[in-house]
Formats: C-alpha cells, structure tokens, sequence
C-alpha cells in the first residue's frame, strides 16, 4: 500500500495591529507611491509587543484546529519553520506545542528563513512515507517586525509579521508528489541579519541586496518549480494553482510570466500581508482555502527563495 502525505487542513493567524504605507511615510522617507511601484505591498501586520513567535504560531494552530474540529492530541509531530524565534533555545516548536496541547508530539524548527515552510513540509513529507509518524503539524511563524532596522527604507517596508499553518496526514489518496530543495551558501551576503549568537550576541537587522536578489529569486524559483514538475512528467501548464513565496509583487509576476501560467492562478497576499518570511506560503494558502480557490483534486505548487540561499517548490494535489 502506497503512502502519501496530504494536507487535510490549514489555519493562519495575523496580528490586530496593522501599519499602513502612508503610516511608514511618517517613521522613514518614503512614500505609500514608491511602496506600491516597487512592491506591490499597502500594509502589513505588526505583533503587539508582548506577542511572541510562539504566540503567533499557537494562535494560528488554534484556528486550524478549531475550524476542522481536530484534537491536538492527534498531532505527532511539530515543525516551526522561523527565522525569529522565540529563544535562542529551546526551540519554538516546543513552546507551541506546550500552548495548544500537543502532548504526544515531538517538536523541533526548521531555519530555511523565506523557504522554511518548503523546507518543512518536506520533512513532514519524509516522516510520514516513511511511516514514522501519520499526522505532522507544519507552521511558519515570524515576527520579521523584531529584526527590522526601521531607518532603512530599503528593507522595513517589505516586512510583517503573522503565521499560518498546515496539518499533513498519511493517506492513501494522492498528497505530496515531489518537491526539490536547494541552497548557495556563496550567496549568503545577499540577504541575512547583521548579528548572530555566534557573531556577536545580538539578533541584528536584516541587510539584503534586493537587486541582486530578485534576479535570483526569478530565475531559481521558476527553474525549481519546472524541474519538480519534470520529475513527475508534469509541466507548468498543468498547474492549477501556484501559492507562491510572498516576497514582491514584481517578483510574482516576473515568475509566472516566465512560467507561463496566467495571473488567476497565482494566489496574491503580498499587498496585505508584507513578506512574512516562512509564514508568507501557509498564510497564502490557508487565505486560499478560506476563499475555496482549493479543489480537490487540483495539481497546487508551492515556491520559494530566501536567505542563505535556499530555495525549492513542492508539487500536491489537493
């Protein structure tokens, strides 16, 4: 009997507080015009000062629990993809599953920054065709707001903070069906924190070089998606929906026009959201649920690219 990993339910959750364009054009020199032109993004959500990653996270589980009248006991395995967590250790996965009552999971994240949630489903996909565990929990949670430098106007208007999540089930229905991973360690100066741990002991800011990294998010994002869909003797044109990372508007666009697949079937949140870094696809998707743009059936892609370089897309039917 063959195995395969299927999302049967998703959840997200974004922070009340929300900072508008024309708000940012107060704080640093900028304007809501030059947001929009370069970016595509009108607001974004900021976590409120006493919220933690963890908080977020729990927050959006609840909503996925509760809406699909899961237990969490159900849950035999967490993974939080996040690149803000809560402590240095232990990890937030932990903490998360503390809060929402996990208690026979084992827990652990992810660090792939704006590729973390593919990172993770991948794992989860892993756990479970190899029978080790039948339903894994996947979350990205950021809270971005906490590593912002809020002077530069290159990088604070491109940010938020929220999570979304996903719960993957064995199932003997057709779930994951290939997904590619890849990472550049040369290209890491292209976009990382100004501190670490190791570093310096602090958190930093991020400092990205968005130019040069656009080019390459276009380019590695649209190559992975084709070459996953190739290792199932699929191509883009069988797509029915892509929920691609929400990074740019731009860097939407520039890939689905290379991919050829027209704009109806790309899910857009940027506008709203912001780059919410590894919560940006879960967010994505679960507003896509929410708006029944999921049929069962439909061949859906997932893509991203973020620091290190990681990138990668997975391919589902759904």
């Amino acid at each position: 009997m063959t195995i395969s990993a299927k999302i049967i339910a998703t959840g997200s959750y974004l922070p009340d507080k929300i900072l508008t364009n024309d708000e940012l054009a107060t704080m640093v020199d900028t304007s809501n015009d030059w947001i929009l032109e370069r970016t595509g993004i009108e607001k974004r959500h900021i976590a409120a000062s006493n919220q933690l990653t963890s908080d977020l996270a729990s927050l959006a589980c609840l909503d996925l629990l509760k809406n699909h009248n899961i237990n969490a006991q159900q849950i035999e395995a967490i993974i939080v993809a996040t690149t803000t967590p809560d402590l240095t250790f232990p990890a937030t996965a932990t903490t998360v599953q503390a809060k929402i009552g996990a208690k026979n999971a084992f827990a652990f994240d992810v660090a792939a920054v704006c590729s973390g949630f593919v990172y993770a489903l991948t794992l989860a996909n892993s756990l479970i065709i190899s029978r080790q565990v039948k339903n894994v929990l996947v979350i990205g949670a950021e809270t971005m707001s906490r590593i912002i430098n809020w002077q530069d106007r290159n990088t604070c208007v491109l940010f938020g903070d929220g999570a979304g999540c996903a719960l993957l089930q064995a199932s003997q229905d057709s779930g994951i069906l290939a997904s590619t991973l890849y990472s550049d360690g040369n290209l890491n100066c292209l976009l990382q924190t100004s501190g670490g741990t190791s570093l310096n002991g602090i958190s930093g800011h991020i400092q990205m070089q968005g130019k040069e990294v656009f080019k390459h998010a276009v380019d590695k994002m649209a190559d992975s998606v084709i070459k996953t869909l190739a290792s199932i003797n699929l191509q883009s044109s069988d797509i029915d929906l892509l929920v691609p990372h929400q990074a740019n508007l731009r860097i939407l666009q520039s890939v689905s026009h290379k991919l050829k697949i027209d704009a109806n079937k790309v899910i857009v949140t940027v506008n709203a959201h912001a780059n919410t870094s590894a919560a940006s696809i879960p967010l994505a998707l679960d507003y896509a649920n929410k708006q029944n743009r999921l049929k069962k059936g439909d061949l859906v892609v997932l893509e991203a690219l973020g620091g290190g370089l990681t990138w990668g897309s997975i391919a589902l039917r759904w």
